[in-house]
């Protein structure tokens, strides 16, 4: 394996990770991650479920990642995934500051299978 394949490898397997471990986590402890979900959803959906959807919403966005296919998409889908709950939990910097790391993966695996004119 060449160290370009085993870099975006180490991306996709660093960025697959965090998104498979939430969803695995937030399936198994619910109690433990519904407050990530931001409040005017809570308010307008049942938590227990909506927490459940966006699991396996993470779930196969992390099978994704994984997967040698349209890797651009995915990689861009997790950088807004992301993006999204940062924003939305900017309250708890202290805990989502992390999530920046993880961004800036996501957007150069982005880079990486930008697609390009033939």
């Amino acid at each position: 394996m060449n160290h370009e394949k085993l870099v975006l490898f180490l991306l996709r397997l660093s960025i697959a990770s965090v998104f498979l471990y939430a969803a695995i986590a937030s399936i198994i402890e619910p109690q433990n991650w519904i407050g990530f979900l931001p409040q005017i959803l809570r308010n307008l959906f049942p938590p227990t479920p909506l927490l459940l959807a966006f699991s396996i919403y993470e779930l196969l966005l992390g099978i994704w990642i994984l997967l040698p296919w349209q890797t651009f998409y995915a990689a861009v889908l997790s950088v807004a995934t992301l993006l999204g709950i940062v924003v939305t939990n900017i309250g708890v910097i202290d805990i989502v500051f992390r999530d920046f790391a993880i961004i800036c993966a996501a957007v150069a695996l982005a880079t990486a299978y930008f697609p390009q004119k033939k």
